[in-house]
Parts: C-alpha cells; sequence; structure tokens
C-alpha cells in the first residue's frame, strides 16, 4: 500500500474549540484528502461539534471528562492503518502530516512526534516551556533518552501501537503515558520539528501550568512505581534502613557501654524501620517479576497486530 491507499484517521479531542476546529479540520482535510477526520468531542458547551460537523468531519462524543478518556474511546472506536493525533486548537502545522506519516512508513516506526518549533513568543509560554524541559528530563533520566518534547500534542501512530496501547490516564497526563509505553517496550519512535501557533483570537488553553504539570508528574512517579518496583521501593528500603540506623547508634553505644538499653521505644523504632526496610526491598524483588510478565504480555498485545507495510 502506498500512503494514498492506507486507511488515514485523523484524530481530533475537543472542549469548547470553536474558535478553532473549523479550521483545524479544514487544514488536515487539504493536507491530507484521502483522510477520514473524526472530531471527539468532550462535552463542549459551545457550538464545537456543529462547527466541526459542517467543516466536513465525523462527529462523536466522550462523556467523560478528560484527554485521556477521549483518547481511550478514539483509539478504541477507530479502525484504520495511520493514526494522526492533533488537537483541536489550531496551534500545529497540517502541512507537516504528511511529512510525518512518511516517516512513519518510511523507517518502519510505530510513533513520531511533532516536536515544537514556536512561532510566535505567545505560542509556547514561558512556564509551559519550562515544566516541559524539567519533565522530558525526569523522563529521560528515569526511562531512557528519546524524546525533547513528551508533551507534544501531534503524533502519527501505527495501528500496531494504537491497538495495543492500554489507555489508563484521564487527563493531559496520556502524552507522559504515550512516551512511557514506547520506552519500556523499546518502540521504535522518531521526532519530527513542527511549527507550532499561538491560539486564535477567542481560543483559550485548559492547560493549568502548576495544576496540570503536577498530575503529570505524579503520572510518572506512578509509572515509575509500577515500571521500575525494584529500584523504586529498594530507594525507600535504603532510607528507611538509613534512619534505622542513625537512630540505632546511640543506643548501641549505650548498651556497649552499659549494658543497658535505657532508651526502649527508641530501639523498638530502629527494629521496626529496619523491618519495615528490609519488607520494602523483598517488595520490590516480587513486584520486579509481576512487571517483567506484564511488559511481556504487552509486547505479546503489541505483536499481535500485524506490521505496517508501505509496498
Amino acid at each position: 500500500m502506498t500512503s494514498t491507499q492506507l486507511r488515514i484517521a485523523v484524530l481530533v479531542p475537543c472542549y469548547n474549540e470553536e474558535a478553532a476546529v473549523g479550521t483545524v479540520v479544514a487544514d488536515f482535510r487539504k493536507a491530507l484528502p484521502s483522510a477520514t477526520i473524526y472530531v471527539y468531542d468532550n462535552n463542549s458547551r459551545d457550538r464545537t461539534a456543529t462547527l466541526a460537523r459542517d467543516a466536513g468531519a465525523i462527529v462523536r462524543s466522550e462523556r467523560r471528562q478528560g484527554k485521556g478518556h477521549v483518547v481511550r474511546r478514539m483509539f478504541a472506536d477507530v479502525e484504520a492503518d495511520v493514526y494522526v493525533l492533533v488537537d483541536g486548537d489550531a496551534t500545529y502545522d497540517a502541512p507537516s502530516a504528511p511529512r510525518m506519516i512518511d516517516r512513519l512508513l518510511d523507517d518502519h516506526l510505530d510513533m513520531v512526534v511533532g516536536l515544537r518549533v514556536d512561532q510566535v513568543q505567545a505560542a509556547y509560554r514561558l512556564g509551559h516551556r519550562t515544566g516541559n524541559r524539567m519533565l522530558t528530563g525526569f523522563l529521560a533520566s528515569t526511562f531512557g533518552h528519546a524524546f525533547k518534547d513528551i508533551l507534544s500534542g501531534y503524533r502519527v501512530f501505527s495501528r500496531r501501537f494504537v491497538k495495543s496501547f492500554p489507555v489508563l490516564s484521564d487527563g493531559f497526563e496520556i502524552e507522559t503515558e504515550l512516551a512511557v509505553y514506547a520506552l519500556e517496550l523499546s518502540l521504535p519512535v522518531a521526532e519530527i520539528e513542527t511549527p507550532y501557533y499561538a491560539r486564535p483570537e477567542g481560543s483559550f488553553s485548559k492547560l493549568n501550568t502548576w495544576r496540570d504539570g503536577f498530575r503529570i508528574l505524579g503520572t510518572m512517579l506512578k509509572l515509575y512505581r509500577s515500571e521500575r518496583p525494584l529500584r523504586f521501593f529498594t530507594a525507600i528500603g535504603i532510607l528507611l534502613a538509613v534512619a534505622a540506623v542513625i537512630l540505632a547508634i546511640p543506643v548501641l553505644i549505650t548498651f556497649i557501654e552499659t549494658g543497658l538499653v535505657p532508651r526502649l521505644p527508641t530501639a523498638v523504632l530502629a527494629m521496626g524501620l529496619m523491618i519495615m526496610a528490609l519488607l520494602s526491598v523483598s517488595s520490590g524483588l516480587v513486584l520486579d517479576t509481576v512487571t517483567r510478565g506484564r511488559r511481556e504480555m504487552k509486547m505479546l498485545a503489541y505483536l499481535s497486530q500485524p506490521a505496517l507495510k508501505r509496498s
């Protein structure tokens, strides 16, 4: 199959985007004439659904609030060979989509991420830029270097990726989860620089820098706990063991000098902390085995989907 013969689906999650959704649909219809464009309305209180339908998109709805819920429904419902996921705020560059799809097909990749290059200062706020760099650095140190922009909402996927990806996030943490899934299974991915524009007049961001930043960081810690349990619980065990030793040293010195343990509560606390440290490390060992089994199941689900080929 050539790129024009492939079933291409453009997935656009939307919440109150009447100022931009018509432009997004029109731009992607022009950039990808053979693609089917799906707009999933997430309880919008404006004319998002009507304007998207008038622009030529297939409009569906997801009642559970949050981008993660919308992506879960889109990935489950839509059947295609190549998936383009893009926000409905008209900040991403539609003409870059064919180039991203070609890269996906030519290099046999499973995900191509649009690395945002802002065209105006207002397009990418300083707080968002700083938070993205911090979270990207944390992800790189934890799961490995592969991305420079983990929070980009512009991505192209293979069917293999979409139909094997278990969406667990509810909100804007979904981008982090997509990146971690690719890194955990060592899937072939790439980034392509794409222009990033300011929102059109009348369109407002739903992203709260601090609230959503902390939620994303919390998601990364949860993923670290579930995907790297031995490291996570060993670190906790080491902290508990150090605290136990610090508390036990004075008690031990007194016992050596006098043969007595006058501070019995401190001795009991130190012993309890050391027991908890050993239990934490033991839990990490057990969960590490469980995680390996889960990773194998994910890989089997991934391999059960046919590979995408360009004839």
